[in-house]
């Protein structure tokens, strides 16, 4: 049984040189939080492991990661497995995350709707709430807010309520800019250049809040969240009605010094017509949007959760053609700069329409001029349409329970 007390809060991992492979863990007892912090990443990244597992990973002593175990399962982050027997000595007992060990709100504040989830320890959306509009207003993201938050907080068994942990906003920066794309009221999109979403939020928020870009949210949700291999080091499209993205850096999203680092969105890349153009003209949703007006069609079923794209083929399929082509040419410039092992591409939209526009972008890379260049393959995100939201929740999720990613040993 889950102990009702709020799970102790782990202090900022402590500074270590990194040893050969990634960092170690320390056996002085002055930086046990940064241990515990190290314990519960690798567990969330290789699945359930014994003690003796752990010990050998990050270098510790049996005795001090027994010590480190037994606190987290008092603390209700980790649950013990089924014995397994079989060999000399005691039967091993592998441990994991205790689902219902934390909770994280994650916020999502898009151009055409506003989503915040619940997610347990384990990344799982447990509840969702969500609103469209036609653009988005300062206002309306903030009344919606005060309205979910507490009913979602309230719907939690008591002795869970205490385990939230925090709530992550994933927002475009700069969204005021985009009162032209949007069709909205330049006045009323001002709001968000002169008025703090964060401090409007943690004035009535339980618990602490912090902002992220949307894009850069959702490349997190693939490090924190991700499943399959996850390259050290890669780029993340994220596909929604503006496209965006992310950079990994030896395991670690790069933020950059605004914040705002990996704006792929931004980059200069042909148009259908040829004349350069960025790539948010080129590749995002607002142009499908478009074409689907013009045919006299309604767009609203591309925002549905999950999103429902039904829609004549010969419009999917101009679209796909043109964000394959901005795609490809993105991800070489970036590979001219950045030598990175692996593009990867997700976004809202249905998983079998995400595997068409890989396999496009693969083949628009092959047709162009790759001297002097080692183009990374392309791959599939593994996170989907709600990765921006589950970014949020990965922010105090990081922020109290992980360490950085270059912190796993290399086994062997």
């Amino acid at each position: 049984m889950m102990p009702a007390t709020e799970p102790t809060p782990l202090s900022p991992s402590a500074s270590e040189r990194p040893a050969e492979g990634g960092l170690r863990g320390s056996n002085q007892a002055g930086i046990r939080a940064h241990n515990e912090r190290l314990v519960l990443s690798i567990l969330r990244r290789q699945g359930a492991l014994a003690k003796s597992d752990i010990a050998r990973i990050t270098g510790l002593s049996a005795q001090t990661v027994s010590v480190i175990m037994r606190a987290l399962e008092a603390d209700g982050l980790l649950i013990r497995g089924e014995p397994v027997r079989g060999r000399i000595g005691q039967p091993s007992v592998p441990m994991s995350l205790n689902p219902e060990g934390a909770f994280f709100f994650g916020l999502k504040i898009g151009r055409r709707s506003v989503d915040l989830v619940l997610t347990d320890f384990l990344g799982r959306i447990t509840a969702q709430r969500r609103q469209t509009y036609r653009y988005p207003t300062h206002d309306a993201v903030v009344d919606f807010v005060a309205r979910a938050l507490p009913e979602m907080i309230a719907a939690l068994p008591p002795p869970l309520r205490a385990r939230v942990g925090g709530l992550g906003i994933a927002m475009p920066f700069q969204l005021w800019n985009w009162a032209q794309y949007l069709g909205a009221p330049q006045a009323e999109m001002d709001d968000w250049r002169n008025r703090d979403i964060q401090a409007e939020i943690a004035a009535f928020s339980p618990v602490p809040v912090y902002v992220r870009n949307d894009a850069t949210a959702a490349c997190g949700a693939e490090l924190v969240f991700g499943t399959g291999e996850r390259p050290k080091d890669f780029l993340y499209f994220f596909i929604a009605y503006f496209i965006g993205g992310g950079l990994v850096l030896n395991g670690q999203l790069f933020t950059g010094r605004t914040g705002n680092a990996g704006a792929l969105g931004s980059m200069p890349v042909p148009g259908p017509d040829g004349a350069m153009r960025q790539l948010i003209s080129v590749a995002s949703m607002a142009s499908l949007e478009t074409y689907l007006s013009e045919a006299g069609l309604s767009s609203d079923a591309l925002w549905d959760t999950p999103p429902d794209w039904t829609m004549p083929e010969a419009i999917l399929d101009r679209w796909l053609t043109e964000v394959a082509a901005g795609l490809a040419h993105a991800t070489l410039a970036a590979a001219s700069v950045v030598d990175v092992e692996a593009a990867l591409i997700d976004g809202w939209m249905p998983p079998e329409v995400r595997a068409r526009l890989v396999e496009r972008t693969r083949r628009a890379l092959a047709r162009l001029d790759v001297a002097g260049i080692e183009p990374p393959p392309i791959r599939e995100g593994s996170v989907g349409a709600q990765a921006r939201s589950l970014g949020a929740a990965s922010i105090p999720l990081s922020q109290r329970y992980l360490v950085d990613q270059n912190a796993f040993l290399k086994e062997g």
